[in-house]
This record gives C-alpha cells, structure tokens and sequence, in this order.
C-alpha cells in the first residue's frame, strides 16, 4: 500500500515519517507539504492529512503532533506500538535525564506515559537501564581528556543475510588482512599524541569490533594488539573487550592470544540455535561450533563471556526462539544481548530474488518463500525472563530503524560483567577514538555537543585514502 501524510507546512517530516512507518512497516511511506503539486498528483492508496499545532517551543509543538497523530494512527489499525511515540534511538535519555533532576520512578513513569504514551513494560525497562547506568558509571572521572578507544576488523568468515556493517567476507579479501593492519596502524599515528611526560594515553575502555576480529590469524591478532599496545597503555583500561562473534573462527591459539595481552571480554555470538536458520542466513557454522568455543573460552581462563541473539530471524518464532533460549540457560553466561532483527536496505534481505541470484549469494531462493520476520512482545519478553533468572540486569538499550516489533536491542549482564564501552558509545560523556573503515569518531566540542567524524567505510577505498584528511559524517 502506498500512504501519504499531507502536512500543513515543511516541518517535522522525519518524526512524522518515522511514527507513520512503524503503524504501516511494510508499506511506502512519504510525506510533503500541501502546496506540493508534484508530490500531490502521486496516487496513493492513503493520504493522511496533519498540521502542525501552533506552541511556543519546537519540541512541545512535536510531542503534540505525535500524540494527535499516534492517536489516529491507533485508531486506524487497531495497534498499539511498545514505545508509543517515541522514535529515537535512545529513549533512555529521557529517564536518565530525569533521573539527574532528582524526579523519582513515579514521576518518570508519569511522564513518560503522558507525553510519549509508552506502555508500562517498556516504560520499566526503560527507567531500569538508566538506573543501573547511573550505578555503572558512578565514580569514573570523565573529562575532556578522557577517551575510550574503538578498533574496527571488517572481515568475518561469511556475510550473514542480515548484515549492513562495514565487513568482508575472508574468501574473498583476506589477502587484503596484513595491508589494512599496516594501514590502521599508520591512522592510529597520525592521531595518537603521547602524553607530555612520554607515557602512553590511557583509554577508558578498549573494544575491538568488526565485522569478526578473530577473522584474522593469531599472528595478526597477536600484531594488531602488540602494535596497539604501543600507543596506548591498554593495561590500564578499565576493560578490554574483543568482539569474537563468530564460533567458526575462534581457535585455542586465538584465545590464548588475546589471553596474554589482556583481554578480559570477549563475545561468542550465536544469534540463533536452531541450525535450519543458521544454514538460512549464511552463518556457515552449526549451534555445536558455538558450545565449541564456548566451552574452549571457560577453558582458557575467560570469565567475562557475553552472548548475543536476533529475535525476529526468518522462519523463527515462540518455538525457535525456546531452543535457543535452553540452551543459554545451560551455558550461563556472564552476558547477554538481545537484538530486535531490523530489516536495513543494504542488507541481502531487502534486495530480489534477481539481485541474489545475479550475485551467485544463492543457488535456490525458494528455501525463503513464505517465510514470516517476526517478534513480538511475548517473544522478546521471554528473553529477558531468561536474562534475569541468569541472575543478569539490563545496563543498555537502543532501537533501530526498521526494527521488527517496534520493539529495541537490550544488554543484559551479570553485576560487575557490565560491557562499560556499550554504554559510552552511546552517551556524550567522552571522546570516542576509532580507528579502520567505516569507524565512528567522536570528539566532545566545548560545552559537550558531540561532533562525529567517519572513516570510508568500503574496505579498499579505506586503503586508497589512507593519506587523506578524513572528512565529517553528514
């Protein structure tokens, strides 16, 4: 179906846009200005008229707009979305900034029932993860010369269906491996200054992402880390996470690697358990690879073990989703994140069945019909009643565009086995350092505003510009 929203006057197009595409997410959506002769002779199956309320502030004249509009888009489908209006990425702002102004639970809750009509659950998780935000980062010194350092490996062993991170697949680029390592190293000395007495620069937090960092060999590992070493003092961080992810390229020899410069968390992410999706989605390695290397992480020493699922996965429902959730139970551990599938452009699910098979991605698309993507409440629930009998607590959350549900991605983990990067990268509070294509860097300008800047994100373009000032992220 396509659904126009015809709006009194240019303003607020992305709000509206945003609420409309959750009550309809399978429809084309647009918004224009009345007057808009070229956009009102489009047809379309719907057209929804809203002018924007005359208020003394921008955000109040919003947040009315959105409620008139939520109301009538309620009343049109018969749905109620989980976060109500809200559409950001980080509805946790708005407790945490309550909680800062000394307003209790009750008067949070009130507020944010009345001006965003969220539901109660979402409400509570919403006030407990700003809650136990506040606990985590109570007590750390943040200022403007602190920093917590990012690393980005674009390279994993297959590219899920799923997938729209900065990453290529290890068949076809790993050639590629050693070159973009000498070239992170070259970025990091154009931007790493020591500190005036010759000591290294101390990160609050280190974090390798990817892609699939043990994409590479140990050899690599062990270099990308000695190297890193060299520029910053990574013993003196507060916690030094490296984002194994994928079973099928986690080795003893790896771990062992990553043991010995200190790496203290890591990831072992088997998103599904069910092997039928793991085979859809192109994960290439089985639910008994991911108890494999599971169990080789408890047996090298590693104690700070989080685990990440996709809720919303093809095919997948209460069922599918129990399985998986068993058999976290029997592995416990320290942390676990759980994800609301969200359905980008860029990702293999959005393109046709001509673009897939052009592309040689697949052989026989019909092991993809009549599959459903869903989450619902129920569903996502039932992971975090599985997060909290492990004893764990929510620490962060954000949404995504597109998110199946309406729903949102939440970190759970054990008191203590807390991820402090997850946090910070999204909060304002310091300066994010990133490094390798596609990362995001963050500087705090004064005042606190942050101002972001983003490495290209295609890997051969990364090492063709490597020399190149790197130019801000619109």
């Amino acid at each position: 179906m396509r659904v126009g929203v015809r709006v009194g006057k240019e303003d607020f197009f992305y709000d509206i846009h945003s609420l409309v595409r959750a009550f309809y997410p399978d429809d084309e959506v647009s918004v224009y200005a009345a007057g808009d002769a070229e956009k009102e002779a489009l047809p379309r199956d719907l057209v929804i008229e809203v002018s924007i309320p005359p208020y003394s502030s921008r955000k109040a004249a919003k947040d009315s707009l959105k409620r008139e509009l939520y109301g009538r888009l309620r009343a049109m489908t018969g749905k109620n979305l989980p976060w109500g209006t809200l559409s950001g990425i980080r509805p946790t702002k708005i407790p945490s900034g309550l909680l800062r102004e000394g307003k209790t639970r009750e008067e949070i809750a009130a507020y944010m029932s009345g001006n965003y009509l969220a539901s109660p659950e979402k409400i509570e998780l919403a006030i407990r993860v700003a809650e136990n935000e506040r606990r985590i980062l109570s007590g750390i010194p943040f200022g403007p010369e602190t920093f917590s350092l990012y690393l980005h490996v674009p390279f994993c062993p297959s590219i899920c269906l799923y997938c729209t991170f900065s990453t290529s697949p290890m068949d076809r680029y790993g050639g590629l491996a050693d070159a973009y390592l000498e070239a992170l190293f070259r970025e990091m000395d154009r931007e790493t200054e020591m500190l005036p007495d010759g000591r290294r620069p101390i990160p609050t937090s280190f974090y390798i992402g990817g892609g699939t960092p043990t994409a590479l060999s140990a050899s690599q590992l062990d270099r990308l880390l000695a190297e890193t070493e060299k520029r910053y003092d990574l013993a003196a961080a507060r916690e030094r996470t490296v984002e194994a992810g994928r079973p099928d390229s986690i080795t003893r020899e790896k771990l062992r690697v990553l043991k010995s410069h200190g790496i203290d968390r890591i990831s072992v992410n088997p998103q599904t358990m069910n092997q039928k999706t793991l085979d859809l989605i192109g994960r290439r390695h089985t639910a008994e690879d991911t108890l494999k290397a599971y169990g080789l992480a408890r047996e090298e020493g590693f104690r700070n073990i989080n685990m990440d699922i996709i809720l919303g996965l093809p095919g997948e429902d209460i069922g599918e989703v129990s399985e998986t959730l068993e058999a976290i139970r029997k592995l416990k551990p320290d942390s676990l994140t759980v994800h609301s599938l969200a359905v980008k452009r860029a990702s293999r699910l959005t393109r046709t069945l001509k673009e897939e098979l052009s592309a040689g991605s697949i052989q026989d698309y019909s092991s993809y019909e009549g599959l459903s993507f869903h989450n619902s409440g129920p569903i996502i629930r039932m992971a975090y009643e599985t997060a909290m009998e492990l004893g764990m607590e929510p620490y962060y959350l954000y949404r995504q565009k597109n998110m199946k549900g309406g729903l949102e991605n939440t970190g759970f983990a054990l008191p203590g086995k807390e991820c402090l990067y997850n946090i910070l990268i999204m909060e304002e509070l310091e300066e994010i350092r990133a490094f390798g294509a596609g990362a995001s860097k963050k500087k705090l300008e004064p005042g606190g505003k942050p101002a972001r800047k983003i490495n290209p994100k295609d890997l051969k373009t990364y090492l063709e510009r490597q020399d190149e000032p790197i130019q801000p992220c619109n």
